[in-house]
């Protein structure tokens, strides 16, 4: 029996079904999971709300859950990243969906309240999106509520202010935190899909060009990788010294901002904060220069100030905005600001996924068994989720790790 859903478009589940069998192909930590972990019942008759990227690896997480016999209702992380054939598809599985690709912003924000108010046991988040609006809008909610865990550095940057305050009643595991996360999925991940995501949408030859990377965290270390790897000459743009240091040890050309933007062909964002690139980068930037978010939000630069700057603007290739300034330069914006490689393009490759949301579906199983024990307020990942998922990872490429002799770990647990 299929559940209420808000979808853009049911005729259009058959090609979100290709899609998400195809995750099922490359999905082995998760088809190994889901036979190991969530079919001990566990989770049967939970409410589940989710808010991630909807497309179809997403979409193969919440089907998992759903076949363990949770209850489970998602709706869409941003805007432009939700795919109307998924959620079609997703809607005909069984799962309620509230999300259409590109909503307007009244209907954006209804689609997460409506979420909230299956009232759901569990929560798996992206931004603090569910959890925030949760605390703020429906407290009569919070008591229903387990746990969460929480899929980005943004959100966990909110979750550790709103513990800071007091204000986050319940247990949320930092799954963005899991070392089987944040090593693969923000460096690789974001690495290869938002290069990948530029060139695709610009048709244009990377190597060789002066591309500025800002940031480097996780994030930014992939996309300065991945650029290196393409044979641009990365130059890195970042506020905290020590980073900054690193990057120059990497091998990356290091700079301020405001040197960059005179000498940077292509700009991409990565730090997880506002306005680090402004009027005063776009006044100095060069005829044709590329603009691109890989950031959570769409804000890392300034675009209303570049709108303003800007004597006209139009579409010059799809998901390319180019907006032309009163001396003629001509600057390009990819995805309108938003995260390129979700945005523009399919996420992350499947296999890197398959790490992030067996990390996901392994914080949900725990907090069912595990959430009365914890304390409110932001939680480090359990380091045996990490384990577990590294793995099954590793039994799916037939690699055994080495095993430590009694004599390694007693030589490692003495000081004598």
């Amino acid at each position: 029996m299929l559940k209420e859903s808000v979808i853009k478009d049911p005729s259009l589940a058959p090609e979100g079904h290709r899609k998400i069998d195809w995750v099922a192909q490359h999905a082995p930590v998760l088809n190994a999971i889901a036979k190991e972990q969530l079919a001990d019942g566990s989770l049967r008759g939970r409410k589940i709300a989710m808010t991630i990227h909807l497309e179809a690896k997403t979409a193969y997480l919440a089907t998992l859950l759903s076949d363990a016999g949770a209850d489970v209702t998602v709706s869409g992380s941003n805007p432009l990243s939700t795919q109307d054939d998924v959620c079609a598809a997703l809607a005909e599985r069984g799962v309620r969906v509230y999300a259409t690709h590109d909503p307007s912003d009244e209907d954006f924000e209804r689609y997460l309240h409506q979420t909230i108010e299956t009232g759901p046991d569990l929560i798996v988040d992206d931004g603090a999106e569910l959890v925030g609006r949760l605390i703020d809008g429906h407290p009569e909610l919070v008591s229903n509520v387990i746990g969460a865990s929480e899929e980005t550095t943004t959100g966990v940057t909110k979750l550790n202010a709103m513990t800071a305050e007091g204000v986050l009643p319940f247990p949320v595991i930092a799954a963005n935190d899991a070392r089987m996360k944040h090593l693969f999925d923000n460096r690789y991940g974001t690495g290869h899909s938002s290069v990948a995501a530029i060139l695709s949408n610009t048709n244009l030859f990377l190597s060789g060009k002066a591309v500025v990377v800002m940031g480097f965290g996780w994030v930014s270390r992939g996309i300065a990788k991945y650029a290196d790897g393409m044979g641009a000459r990365v130059i890195v743009c970042e506020a905290d010294p020590v980073k900054l240091l690193e990057a120059y040890s990497e091998g990356y050309q290091v700079m301020n901002s405001m040197q960059a933007a005179e000498v940077g062909e292509v700009f991409i964002t990565g730090t997880g904060n506002l306005r680090v690139l402004g009027t005063e980068h776009f006044e100095r930037m060069q005829d044709g220069a590329l603009l691109a978010n890989a950031g959570h939000y769409d804000h890392e630069f300034d675009l209303a100030g570049l709108q303003k700057m800007a004597v006209e603007s139009r579409e010059v290739r799809r998901n390319v905005t180019e907006y032309q300034l009163s001396d003629g330069r001509r600057l390009h914006v990819l995805a309108r600001g938003r995260l390129v490689n979700i945005a523009a393009a399919d996420g992350h490759p499947v296999e890197i996924m398959d790490l992030t949301f067996a990390v996901q579906a392994l914080a949900a199983h725990y907090l069912v068994a595990h959430a009365k024990d914890l304390g409110p307020g932001i939680q480090p990942i359990p380091p045996e989720i990490d384990d577990l998922v590294a793995r099954h990872k590793l039994a799916s490429l037939g690699v055994v790790p080495e095993t430590l002799t009694e004599e390694q770990i007693s030589y490692q647990q003495s000081w004598r």
